[in-house]
């Protein structure tokens, strides 16, 4: 079935097309999803609900000509994700009292007693599970951002926040995020029989 078949057929609600399309894009959506919530759980709830936004949304798809199906099902899917976390709001404005400068020359580099740590050598995992424990206005600025290349601008909209609050965001993450790497695999290390 080509891609202009599937997607009228999706549009008709047939039943086998929307299996096919489901199975063409989960496993990247269960890893936006992940990266996005804060858990498993979380991330199941917003894969069921997000493809029903995406299936609704097919329609415009086909008027726009700037992206492909999968540039069009990842932003929607990352648009209604973004919505979905900003919802819950006993999650989602969640005040960090953490200062993010400790040194004002921190690079980033992510060292662990005074060691540099190889990001090459870091478990997946590790990385997921140190990007989940973000509070999520950090979390959702870290991965547009960072991961999923949005602009400060295009982040400001889709936030409904200032360019300067997301710049501040963004600066907590990284450096939670750190700390989080750090804590992370010292657990790792320590636990590791010998």
């Amino acid at each position: 079935m080509s891609e202009a078949e599937l997607i009228s057929a999706c549009l008709k609600n047939d039943p086998i097309a929307k299996k096919q399309f489901f199975e063409l894009f989960y496993g990247k959506l269960a890893y936006i999803s992940l990266r996005y919530s804060k858990n498993k759980s979380q991330s199941s709830q917003i894969i069921l609900n997000g493809f029903g936004h995406v299936f609704h949304r097919l329609e415009s798809f086909r008027s726009q000509k700037k992206h492909t199906l999968e540039e069009f099902v990842k932003n929607e899917f990352i648009s209604f994700t973004v919505k979905h976390i900003k919802s819950i709001r006993n999650e989602y404005y969640v005040a960090s009292t953490v200062r993010a400068v400790e040194n004002k020359e921190t690079t980033y580099d992510l060292f662990l007693d005074n060691q540099l740590i190889d990001l090459k050598n870091i478990s997946e995992e590790i990385i997921l599970k140190s990007i989940q424990q973000l509070v999520p206005s950090q979390r959702l600025v870290f991965n547009l951002h960072v991961i999923d290349n949005y602009t400060h601008e295009s982040m400001s909209e889709l936030l409904e926040t200032s360019i300067q609050t997301i710049k501040s965001n963004l600066e907590k993450a990284r450096f939670n995020l750190q700390k989080s790497i750090e804590k992370n695999l010292k657990t790792e290390k320590d636990e590791q029989p010998i």
